[in-house]
């Protein structure tokens, strides 16, 4: 376990790689890190960052989507999801489903498509699956940006909960709010619905709902588990957003580009962005 000062340490570095866009060698490289490590440090960030006026609006979980663990990391591959903070500096919403994107500032950017889900009131912490779908207000579908600070994108996993769970900005499409017989039949209907993600005429990746432990329900559901073993950190509460995990792998980007998605199984509109 980190010393808090430590902690502290490790989180003022990673904040200032972020403001001068710097790229830094993974924490993991000064000597053995921990999961729990990561999450100390991630804790420590919240505190940073709520005492600079940034305000907490919800959670990013990440590594939810199966395909992609033996892509990442160094030591040995990742399995199992992580979650991150986010906060209000990072999050915006589109008009139409469509936006422009600066990428200044952004290291090693890359795309990924998600589900994000608000939540309209605070689950009980003995909540089952069904009573979790029942406290969501809405989804949306989103793109996330993801960033790396650390050199070709190879770290460690405590290193990635670390470095802001590797979250840059979300961009999220109009809101589909859900009724009571919708919110029931998300769990069945999410892991059927697929994905395909583009640039300009060139389709680059596509995915299902599945791929995402089984269905962005069940990638909801950990987070609401994990969060009880870890008191340090605040529960789900309500007006929260959660973005559920990647429906593929995360693409490479850069400005010029126009990237777009698609659903199939599913009535929710794509994305079109423009990075610039």
């Amino acid at each position: 376990m980190l010393m808090s000062t430590q902690a502290n340490r490790y989180a003022h570095q990673l904040l200032d790689a972020r403001a001068q866009v710097q790229m830094i060698p993974p924490l993991s490289a000064n000597g053995p890190l921990s999961v729990a490590d990561g999450y100390d440090i991630a804790r420590s960030m919240i505190d940073i960052r709520t005492a600079q006026g940034e305000t907490m609006v919800g959670r990013k979980v990440g590594f939810t989507n199966r395909k992609i663990w033996p892509k990442y990391g160094v030591s040995e591959p990742i399995r199992t999801p992580i979650w991150t903070p986010i906060f209000d500096e990072t999050v915006r919403f589109t008009e139409d489903n469509r936006g422009i994107q600066s990428l200044d500032g952004a290291l090693q950017p890359r795309i990924g498509p998600e589900l994000v889900f608000k939540l309209n009131r605070t689950p009980a912490p003995d909540a089952t699956l069904e009573e979790l779908a029942e406290c969501i207000e809405w989804m949306a579908h989103a793109f996330e940006i993801v960033v790396c600070p650390f050199p070709e994108w190879k770290f460690e996993m405590a290193d990635s909960i670390a470095a802001f769970g590797l979250h840059g900005s979300l961009i999220v499409g109009e809101p589909k709010m859900l009724s009571a017989a919708s919110r029931r039949s998300l769990a069945e209907v999410l892991p059927h619905a697929s994905l395909s993600l583009s640039c300009g005429d060139e389709l680059r990746s596509a995915g299902f709902g599945s791929d995402v432990l089984g269905s962005p329900m069940h990638a909801l559901w950990h987070l609401h588990q994990l969060l009880k073993i870890q008191p340090q950190f605040p529960q789900l509460a309500k007006g929260e957003i959660v973005t559920t995990g990647t429906w593929t792998d995360v693409c490479p980007i850069k400005p010029g580009e126009t990237w777009t998605s698609a659903f199939s199984g599913i009535s929710l509109p794509g994305l079109t962005i423009s990075f610039v």
